[in-house]
C-alpha cells in the first residue's frame, strides 16, 4: 500500500491548498509519478541478482523476490491509475491537509527546525552516524550466524547405527529400547505417532520418525524433548541413538549435527588421521559429543585364496575355479529360455545348504588335467577379514565421513570455524577437510548472499542514476542504505535472533525499502531546485512536505510486520526472523532517512546542476543549431 499512500497523500495535500478535486488528482499524481516509478524499479532491481543464485538460498530468494516484485509492480500501477481516479470521484472529509491540525503543524515545524540544525551541524550528524555504524559492526560479530533458526517443526528423528555384521534382530531390540525412552512423552500427550524402520538401508541401521501433536496440544517443545532424550539415547549400549529435529530445508544429515569428510590418498591412512582428529575434537571440544566415523573396517568378509602353483600342478584352469565358485555362491547365468514372448533366465546355482559354512568348500570339485575331480580345498583356502561396508569420495578424492553433534548453544558459523581451525592445526599435509550437508550449504550461502548484497547495491545505484539522470542524487539515496542495515543489526541483536537465511531475505528487502523513503525526499528536492530554490531551502522544504507520507508508509510497513513477529506455530521462526529485520530495521533506520539523507544531499547536490538547467541548455543548443543551419542556406 506504500505507493497508494504516497499518491493519495500528495493529492490530498494539493486539495488542501485550494485546488479543485480533479485538478488536484492530476497535479498530485503527476508530482509523485517519478517517485513511485523509481521506488518500484528499485524494489524490483534488488531481486534481479538473486534470481541467478544456484544454491538452496537462491531458490528461496527467487520465490520470495518474484512474488514481491510482481506485487510491487501491480501496486504501483494501481496507485498511479486507480487511486487518482477514485480520489477525483469519491468525496473525502474536509481538512486533513498540511498544517490544518495544530498538532500536525507543530510536528512539521519542529522537524523543520531540527533539520535546519542538522544541516548546520552536518559533520556532527555524520560523525554520530559513523559511530552508530561502528557499534553495529561490533555487535554483528557477537550475533549468532547460522543457516536456519532453531525451528519447532513438530517432528523428531532418531538415527542409530550398530556394529557392522549385526543382524536385524539385534537392531530391533535396540529400537525397542528407544521406543521405551519415548513412551513417557506419548503418555503425556506430546507424541502423536512413532514410525520405526529397521534394516531398510542396512541391517545395522535404525531410523525413527516421531510426529508430535499440534503446538497448542502439547506441553513440551520439540527442542525440549530432544534435550531430554538425547543423553538417554546416547547411553544405549551397542547402537547409541542420535535425536535431531528436521528443518524447513531438510538439510540435516543422518546424525542431525555437523557432517564433514576428511580426504586423502588411501583409506587406511585417512582412517588413522580421522581417528586422531576425532580424539582431538573430543578432548578440546566435548560439546560436540562423541564423533562417529563412517569408515569402520569391521564388516566380516570371506576371502577365497587360491594357490596358483598347486592349481597349475594339478592342471586346473583358473577360469574353471572361478565359474565353480560363482555357481556355488552367487549363481551363474547360463542362458535364457524363450517361452512365448518371455525370456526366462537359466541360472546354475548350488543349494544354500551345500555352501552354508566355509568348511563346505570341500564339497566343491573341479576337473583336472586328466579329467579327475579335484577338491577345491586342496588348491584354495578361506580367510575371514574385516572390511568397510562402503567407501566414499568427496571433491574427487577418497574420503571418510565424520558426524558430530551440533550443540544447541553453538551457532553453525562458530561450529564450522572451530572445526576448520582445528583441522588446519591437526591434519597432516596431503589431507583436507570438506564440510557436508547443512554446514556445506551454510558456507555456500554465506558467500553467495554477501555477493548478492554487493550486486544488489550496484544494480540499484545504476537504476537510480538512470532514472534521476544524475549520479549525485543516486549516491545520496544509496549512502543511507548501509546505515539502515546497521539499524537492522541493532534490531537483530536486541531481540536475540540470529543472522540466518530468513533474516538475510529481510535485509535484502530492507535495501529497497530504505531507498524508497530516501527517493521521496531526494526526488522532491530535485523538483524544488528545478523551480529555482536553493539547495538548503529545497531539502528542508522537501523534508517538511514528505514527512507525512514517509511516516505513513513507515507505520504501514512496520505494523504490517507485526503479524510476522507475533506469529506462533509451524514456521513461526522463519516469519519472526523476517519480521524483526523489517520491523526493527525500518523503525530505527527512519532516523537516518529523515536526518542523514538531507545532510548528504546538502553536501553533494552542489556538484550537480538542476535538471531544469540542463534542459534549458539543451533547448538553447538546439535553437543555435537550427539558427546556424538556416543561416548556411
Amino acid at each position: 500500500v506504500d505507493d497508494a499512500i504516497v499518491v493519495s497523500e500528495n493529492i490530498q495535500r494539493r486539495k488542501s491548498q485550494g485546488i479543485k478535486t480533479r485538478a488536484a488528482a492530476v497535479v498530485g499524481s503527476r508530482e509523485v509519478f517519478f517517485a513511485v516509478v523509481a521506488t518500484t524499479a528499485v524494489l524490483v532491481a534488488v531481486f534481479v541478482p538473486i534470481a541467478f543464485l544456484p544454491s538452496t538460498a537462491g531458490k528461496l530468494f527467487r520465490e520470495f523476490g518474484g512474488v514481491l516484485a510482481g506485487s510491487v509492480i501491480i501496486s504501483s500501477f494501481v496507485a498511479l491509475t486507480l487511486v487518482p481516479a477514485l480520489k477525483a470521484r469519491l468525496s473525502t472529509l474536509k481538512g486533513g491537509g498540511d498544517n490544518t491540525s495544530v498538532f500536525g503543524a507543530k510536528i512539521v515545524n519542529g522537524y523543520g527546525r531540527a533539520l535546519q540544525f542538522c544541516i548546520n551541524k552536518g559533520w556532527l550528524i555524520l560523525l554520530l552516524s559513523l559511530v552508530t555504524s561502528a557499534i553495529a559492526v561490533a555487535l554483528y560479530k557477537n550475533i549468532d550466524k547460522e543457516l536456519l533458526p532453531t525451528e519447532d517443526r513438530g517432528s523428531i528423528r532418531i538415527f542409530a547405527r550398530g556394529p557392522d555384521g549385526v543382524g536385524i534382530s539385534f537392531m530391533d531390540r535396540q529400537a525397542e529400547q528407544m521406543e521405551d525412552i519415548l513412551l513417557p512423552y506419548s503418555e503425556l500427550g506430546d507424541i502423536d505417532s512413532i514410525r520405526t524402520v529397521v534394516g531398510q538401508w542396512d541391517p545395522n541401521i535404525v531410523f525413527m520418525t516421531i510426529n508430535l501433536k499440534d503446538w497448542s496440544e502439547r506441553n513440551n517443545s520439540q527442542q525440549a524433548i530432544i534435550a531430554d532424550i538425547r543423553p538417554q539415547l546416547g547411553a544405549i549400549p551397542g547402537a547409541p541413538g542420535r535425536a535431531f529435529g528436521a528443518n524447513s530445508l531438510n538439510l540435516r544429515g543422518q546424525g542431525g549435527g555437523i557432517e564433514l569428510a576428511i580426504t586423502g590418498e588411501s583409506y587406511d591412512k585417512i582412517f588413522e588421521v580421522a581417528q586422531a582428529f576425532t580424539k582431538e575434537v573430543e578432548a578440546k571440544y566435548p560439546e560436540f559429543g562423541s564423533p562417529r566415523i563412517s569408515y569402520q573396517p569391521t564388516q566380516p568378509q570371506m576371502r577365497v585364496n587360491i594357490d596358483r602353483n598347486r592349481a597349475e600342478e594339478l592342471g586346473v584352469p583358473f577360469t574353471d575355479i572361478n565359474q565353480t565358485l560363482r555357481a556355488a555362491i552367487g549363481g551363474n547365468d547360463i542362458t535364457d529360455l524363450n517361452v512365448g514372448d518371455q525370456a526366462i533366465p537359466i541360472i546354475l546355482q548350488s543349494s544354500y545348504k551345500n555352501t552354508a559354512n566355509p568348511s563346505d568348500l570341500t564339497n566343491l570339485y573341479v576337473r583336472g588335467r586328466d579329467g579327475e575331480l579335484v577338491s577345491l580345498s586342496s588348491i584354495a583356502y578361506i580367510t575371514e577379514e574385516g572390511v568397510a561396508a562402503e567407501l566414499e569420495r568427496h571433491a574427487q578424492r577418497r574420503a571418510i565421513e565424520v558426524d558430530l553433534e551440533l550443540p544447541d548453544s553453538m551457532p553453525m558459523a562458530q561450529a564450522v570455524e572451530t572445526l576448520r581451525m582445528l583441522a588446519q592445526e591437526q591434519l597432516p599435509n596431503g589431507f583436507g577437510l570438506v564440510f557436508l550437508g547443512e554446514a556445506k550449504t551454510y558456507q555456500e550461502t554465506d558467500q553467495q548472499v554477501t555477493l548478492t548484497y554487493v550486486v544488489a547495491f550496484l544494480i540499484v545505484l545504476l537504476v537510480l542514476a538512470a532514472q534521476f539522470e544524475s549520479a549525485t542524487s543516486a549516491i545520496v539515496v544509496m549512502l543511507t542504505v548501509p546505515f539502515g542495515i546497521a539499524a537492522a543489526i541493532f534490531a537483530v541483536y536486541i531481540t536475540g535472533t540470529s543472522i540466518n537465511i530468513y533474516s538475510q531475505i529481510g535485509l535484502v528487502m530492507l535495501i529497497g525499502l530504505l531507498a524508497k523513503n530516501s527517493i521521496l525526499l531526494v526526488e522532491f528536492a530535485d523538483q524544488l531546485r528545478d523551480r529555482g530554490e536553493s539547495i538548503q531551502n529545497a531539502i528542508i522544504e522537501a523534508g517538511k512536505v514528505r514527512l507525512r507520507p514517509i511516516m505513513m508508509t513507515l507505520i504501514s510497513t512496520v505494523f504490517g510486520g507485526l503479524p510476522l513477529i507475533l506469529s506462533t506455530g509451524a514456521g513461526a521462526e522463519a516469519r519472526n526472523a523476517i519480521g524483526w529485520v523489517v520491523f526493527g530495521g525500518l523503525g530505527i533506520a527512519v532516523v537516518f532517512t529523515l536526518f542523514l539523507t538531507p545532510v548528504l544531499y546538502f553536501w553533494l547536490a552542489r556538484f550537480a546542476k538542476p535538471r531544469a538547467d540542463q534542459e534549458r541548455r539543451l533547448v538553447n543548443e538546439l535553437d543555435e543549431g537550427e539558427a546556424s543551419s538556416v543561416g548556411s542556406h
